[in-house]
Order: C-alpha cells, then sequence, then structure tokens
C-alpha cells in the first residue's frame, strides 16, 4: 500500500470523491492481462485487492504489485503505449477511473492538476529510487519511506479506506 499513499497523501478529500464517483470497479481473474504491451490505456486504475505482476516480452517481471499500488499513471505524463503487461497473479479488484474523466477534471481544476501531477511525480520519483537501489544490489534507500511521507500515512491510509468504502457504496447490486 505504500505506493498509494504517495499518491493519495497529496490528493485532497475532494479528490478522493471525484476519483470514487468517476471510477468503476474492475475485476478480473487469475491470469487475464489488465494492460498489454504496446496498447494505449484508457485508465488510471487503483489497485485495491489482489496482486498483480508487471512482465516484458520475454517475460521478465520487472514489479510485482499489490493493494494499493497505481496501474496505468505513466500514460498521464507520456501518451506513448507501455511497453510492458500487466497481468494478474491472483483475483484482482480496481478502481478504474477513465483517462477521459481525469482530463476533464484536470482542464477544469488548476488546484485538482497540480494536486495530480505532483503526486504523479513523487510516486514515480519513488518507483525509479527503488528500482535503483534494487540494480545497486538492493540497497536500502528504496525500502525507506521519506519523512514527508511519514507525516502523511496516517491521512493517505485513511483516504485509501475511504476510497475502497466509497467503490463498495456504488458498485452495482450482485
Amino acid at each position: 500500500m505504500r505506493k498509494s499513499l504517495y499518491i493519495l497523501g497529496d490528493l485532497s478529500e475532494e479528490d478522493i470523491l471525484f476519483l470514487a464517483k468517476a471510477g468503476n470497479i474492475v475485476e478480473i481473474g487469475e491470469g487475464e492481462t489488465l494492460i498489454n504491451a504496446g496498447k494505449e490505456v484508457h485508465a488510471l486504475y487503483f489497485l485495491t485487492s489482489g496482486a498483480m505482476e508487471v512482465r516484458l516480452s520475454d517475460g521478465a517481471v520487472v514489479a510485482r504489485l499489490g493493494i494499493g499500488d497505481v496501474v496505468g499513471e505513466m500514460s498521464f505524463i507520456e501518451k506513448r503505449p507501455p511497453d510492458a503487461d500487466v497481468i494478474a497473479t491472483e483475483p484482482c479488484r480496481l478502481l478504474a477511473v477513465p483517462r477521459d474523466a481525469i482530463e476533464a477534471e484536470l482542464k477544469t481544476s488548476p488546484a485538482f492538476a497540480g494536486r495530480f501531477y505532483k503526486a504523479l511525480a513523487t510516486f514515480l520519483s519513488d518507483r525509479l529510487r527503488t528500482t535503483t537501489a534494487s540494480l545497486n544490489g538492493g540497497a536500502s534507500v528504496g525500502e525507506e519511506l521519506d519523512e514527508r511521507l511519514l507525516d502523511m500515512v496516517h491521512v493517505a491510509g485513511d483516504r485509501m479506506l475511504r476510497l475502497i468504502q466509497l467503490m463498495d457504496r456504488n458498485a452495482p447490486a450482485s
């Protein structure tokens, strides 16, 4: 859940409500592909249960994702299609927020845009530091939480729980 803390910690309560209202719940089974290399990504995903892997075309696993991870974020920074597949390694539940909805909110709310892009930049910076640390023999820098994040852990954790609760309330009856 650590990765979502970077995103949810920088967003406001109103932003969380927007994500929950604009998004929809997606459930995929073990072995199913959420994102295909080379194909456009149409949503930003928050993984709320399950686990996934990011795999290159040769089958190499470059990342393992768990509850709270964000998927599809690079497509909001650059419009290129992804270079890897994202595949469920167990049944998963995600909040999918359509790109169009986020882009409309970015255009109408400069404050949201600032918070959103700051959160993505922090998230991607942490991912790069973690990757760099693993390439340097697993140095612990990638596993430590920075002081700014420690200050907002409880707020971000509460926001993730509220986001999941809002998803459950907005879910269609089975």
